[in-house]
């Protein structure tokens, strides 16, 4: 059966780094399926913002949560669980978005630093999310998508932790989704190629025009002949969470036009 995307109504999504990017256009496309959403980020105006959004896009003009947090922070992560279940008294999907990446060298005098301000966010803080969720998540048979790379198994050197990062991040889900299957909770993992948002200018710190100029050059070497939109990944994280992948967990769900890049 295919996927219709019809049964949110009503199912609570917490959605980390939803206030820009691929992050921003899931939580719109929950809200506009029924979902109530809480969206996140660490800055106030971009997170009104997609929340806004969502409300003007829910069939029922429901309010998206707001709160404000950086993923690093555990006091944040546990004010972030503590509201949205405050607020809605229960959790159905917990989407691990929150990422960050930097350009490094082997030889960089600060490679250390580099190493633990990816690891705090791309994984560390996936770790922590997880375990203040489960009890939740237990209650309601929820889901779990945690958004990675096709850098986990694609290395570029210049980002040995960002791929560390989203390795680690693809072992993780499989080992929860071992032990949390029994649950009834299901956990999967999606990993994009190159995706059309602002991560790439901010982590090569160039002008849109020179990261436009990149992505041209990645979508050559895609047999699909383009990058990915972010609506690509919001669909397969949609399709995820939904009952037609019910006997899906565990898993690495590529969604990279069959990049030819690394």
């Amino acid at each position: 059966m295919m996927a219709t995307f019809t049964d949110f109504t009503g199912k609570v999504v917490l959605i980390t780094g939803s206030s820009g990017g691929i992050g921003a256009v899931t939580a719109v496309e929950f809200a506009r399926l029924g979902a109530q959403v809480v969206v996140t980020g660490r800055r106030k105006d971009k997170v009104s913002a997609v929340a806004k959004q969502c409300a003007e896009t829910s069939p029922t003009g429901a309010k998206a949560l707001e709160v404000v947090a950086d993923v690093t922070n555990d006091d944040d992560c546990l004010r972030l669980v503590s509201d949205t279940i405050k607020t809605f008294k229960k959790l159905d999907i917990l989407i691990n978005n929150a990422g960050r990446g930097v350009v490094e060298s082997i030889w960089d005098g600060d490679i250390l630093d580099k190493y633990e301000l990816i690891m705090n966010t791309n994984l560390r803080s996936v770790v922590r999310l997880t375990h203040l969720c489960v009890e939740h998540l237990e209650k309601t048979k929820g889901n779990i998508v945690n958004v990675s790379s096709i850098g986990a198994f694609k290395p570029r050197g210049p980002c040995y932790s960002y791929s560390m990062s989203k390795a680690a991040m693809d072992m993780f889900t499989k080992c929860v989704a071992l032990e949390l299957g029994p649950k009834g909770i299901r956990a999967n993992t999606i990993n994009p190629g190159s995706v059309k948002t602002e991560f790439m200018k901010n982590i090569l710190n160039v002008s849109k025009a020179k990261s436009d100029e990149i992505y041209a050059q990645r979508a050559r070497m895609c047999p699909l002949g383009r990058v990915g939109e972010p609506m690509d990944v919001a669909k397969a994280v949609l399709y995820l969470t939904t009952d037609d992948a019910s006997f899906v967990t565990g898993s690495n769900f590529v969604v990279d036009g069959g990049a030819q890049y690394v």
